[in-house]
C-alpha cells in the first residue's frame, strides 16, 4: 500500500482508505477564530465543526486556528503543511480504531509570527465566534488575591506594547478595539477550557486587562460581547509516535501529528451568542440556560478524578491512566472520593443520573486502550488543583462534611512534588510553580504544613485547623509506610 502524506492534494484518494470530509473546503466561510489548537481542540470543538459540515448548507463556520506561543511552533508548522488537515483516532473500547480525517480547521495563524494578521482576523466581521482552549493556567487569575495577576511579566508587556502582544488578553483587546473603531457588530468569546464559570472567567480576567489597557472599551464590550459558560469532555491523550507509526501502518497516511482520543464526548452550553451560532445541536451538543450544575460535576469528578489517579499512580510507578485506576487499591480510594467528599457539594442535579455517571468515569479511565500519560495529567497541577480538587474542600469544611481522602491526595501531591516515586525514579513534573514546588516540598519533609504555603494555590488551607492536621497525617503515614499501604489503611475506613 503506497503511504500518502496528508494534504489537500491526497484527499481525494485517502477517502478511499478513511473517511474524509464531504464538504468542499475551498467554499466555506471563517466564523471561528481558535486559539489554543492542541489535541483536545482538534478531537472536541474542531470535530463536531466538522460533523455540522457535512451538512452543505453550512457555509459559514469554518475556523481559523491560532498558534498563540512559541511553543506552539510545532504545531502550527504540521497543521501548515498539511493544509489544516489532520486525523482523528477514536480508541474504541474493544481495541478498534475509529479513523477520520476533519477539514474544519480551514485556516492557520502562527501569532508570534505576524501578530498583526491575528488581530485583524480577529476583528474580521465575517468571525462571529471567538474560542479558546489555552488551559487552566491561561487566564491569569491569582487564586489567593482572587484578582487578574498583573505582575506576570507578559502582561507588563502586553500594556506596553499593544500591538505585539503575547498573551490573549492582549490579541483581544486590540481585536475587539479595532471592532470599535470600525463600527462593527459585536462577537462572542467562548472558553473551551476546565474551569468552573469558564465564560464568567474570561469575561471578568478580560475586562480586568481591559481597565488598564484600554479603559474606554469597557463599555462597549459589556454591550457587545457575549460569554457564555460551557463544560466540555472527552478524554484526549497525547498523540505517541506509536500512534503516528500504527496510523501509516494501518492506512498507509503519513499524518505527522494525528489525534487521538476516547469515543465518549459532552459538550453543554449556556445559549448565549451575540453574533450567532453554528447548529452544533444538531451533531450532539447541548444548549441549556445554566450550564453551571454539570459543569461542576464534570470538573469535580472526572478533571479531579484524573488529578486523584495522576498523583497516587505516579508515586507507585505506574505510567498511564488506565494502570492506575485498575489497581484496586486506588479504584477503591477514587471511589470513596467521589462518594464521601465529592457527591455532598453537587447538590441535585435534575435529570442527572450521577451514580451512573460516576461508574461511567471509572470505566472511561480504565479503557487500556486510550493510555493516557501519567505525565499529561499531573502536567500544571498547580493550576488544576485549584480549579478541581480545592472547591470540593472549600465547600465540605463550610459544612462539616469529609476531607480526609482530599488532604490525603494533598499530601501525596507534596511528595510527588519531591521529584522522584517510590521506586527511585525521577518524575517528570511539568509546573509553572516547579521550582516553588520543589523547595515547599523539601521543607515539607522537616514541616510538613509548610507545603500548604502557596496561597496561590491552597487559598487559606493553611489556616483551617482540621485540614492541617488531616494533611499532616496523611503527609506521616506515607512517608512512614508508603503509598499503596497508606491507600489500603484509608480505604479500610469505609
Amino acid at each position: 500500500m503506497e503511504n500518502l502524506k496528508l494534504n489537500t492534494k491526497n484527499l481525494s484518494a485517502i477517502g478511499e482508505r478513511i473517511a474524509i470530509p464531504k464538504y468542499s473546503r475551498s467554499d466555506i466561510k471563517t466564523g471561528i477564530v481558535h486559539v489554543g489548537i492542541g489535541g483536545f481542540h482538534r478531537a472536541h470543538e474542531a470535530f463536531y465543526t466538522d460533523q455540522l459540515l457535512q451538512d452543505e448548507s453550512v457555509k459559514d463556520w469554518g475556523i481559523c486556528g491560532v498558534a498563540l506561543l512559541d511553543f506552539d511552533t510545532k504545531i502550527y508548522n504540521t497543521l501548515k503543511e498539511q493544509d489544516g488537515l489532520y486525523t482523528l483516532i477514536v480508541k474504541e473500547l474493544d481495541g478498534t480504531h475509529t479513523k477520520r480525517v476533519i477539514g474544519a480547521i480551514t485556516e492557520c495563524l502562527f501569532a508570534p509570527e505576524n501578530p498583526t494578521t491575528v488581530i485583524e482576523k480577529m476583528a474580521s466581521p465575517e468571525v462571529k465566534i471567538i474560542t479558546l482552549t489555552i488551559t487552566e493556567g491561561g487566564y491569569n487569575y491569582n487564586e489567593a488575591t482572587k484578582q487578574f495577576d498583573f505582575t506576570n511579566p507578559l502582561i507588563t508587556h502586553d500594556l506596553e506594547h499593544p500591538n505585539t502582544p503575547k498573551t490573549v488578553f492582549g490579541y483581544l483587546t486590540q481585536a475587539l478595539k479595532l471592532r470599535q473603531e470600525r463600527k462593527l457588530k459585536g462577537v462572542t468569546i467562548q472558553s473551551c477550557d476546565n474551569i468552573q464559570g469558564n465564560g464568567h472567567m474570561t469575561q471578568n480576567m478580560l475586562l480586568s486587562y481591559v481597565s488598564k489597557a484600554e479603559p474606554s472599551l469597557i463599555d462597549w464590550i459589556n454591550e457587545n460581547v457575549s460569554f457564555p459558560n460551557a463544560m466540555v469532555d472527552r478524554i484526549t491523550p497525547v498523540t505517541t509516535a506509536e500512534d503516528i507509526a500504527h496510523l501509516k501502518d494501518t492506512s498507509g497516511i503519513n499524518d505527522a501529528w494525528p489525534v487521538v482520543c476516547e469515543p465518549f464526548k459532552q459538550w453543554v452550553i449556556e445559549d448565549h451568542f451575540i453574533a450567532g451560532r453554528p447548529a452544533w445541536e444538531n451533531v450532539g451538543a447541548q444548549f441549556v440556560e445554566d450550564v453551571v450544575p454539570y459543569e461542576k460535576m464534570k470538573l469535580s469528578l472526572l478533571n479531579a478524578g484524573h488529578s486523584v489517579l495522576g498523583i497516587l499512580g505516579a508515586l507507585m510507578g505506574y505510567n498511564t491512566i488506565d494502570e492506575a485506576v485498575n489497581n484496586p487499591n486506588i479504584r477503591l480510594f477514587l471511589k470513596h472520593y467521589m462518594d464521601e467528599e465529592v457527591t455532598p457539594t453537587l447538590g441535585d442535579l435534575e435529570g442527572v443520573d450521577l451514580d451512573a455517571y460516576k461508574k461511567s468515569l471509572l470505566e472511561r479511565f480504565g479503557n487500556i486502550n486510550i493510555k493516557d500519560q501519567i505525565d499529561r495529567i499531573c502536567s500544571e497541577t498547580s493550576a488544576k488543583y485549584p480549579i478541581f480538587i480545592l472547591p470540593t474542600i472549600q465547600s465540605q469544611l463550610e459544612n462539616n462534611g469529609a476531607i480526609q481522602l482530599a488532604a490525603f491526595v494533598t499530601a501525596a501531591w507534596a511528595i510527588y512534588s519531591l521529584g522522584t516515586n517510590e521506586n527511585g525514579d525521577t518524575l517528570n513534573i511539568k509546573d509553572v510553580l516547579k521550582k516553588e514546588l520543589s523547595e515547599k516540598a523539601k521543607e515539607a519533609k522537616q514541616n510538613p504544613i509548610a507545603f500548604l504555603d502557596m496561597e496561590s494555590v491552597f487559598g487559606s488551607l493553611k489556616q483551617n485547623q482540621l485540614f492541617s492536621e488531616m494533611f499532616k497525617k496523611a503527609y506521616e503515614t506515607i512517608e512512614n509506610k508508603g503509598i499503596e499501604k497508606s491507600i489500603i489503611e484509608i480505604n479500610s475506613n469505609y
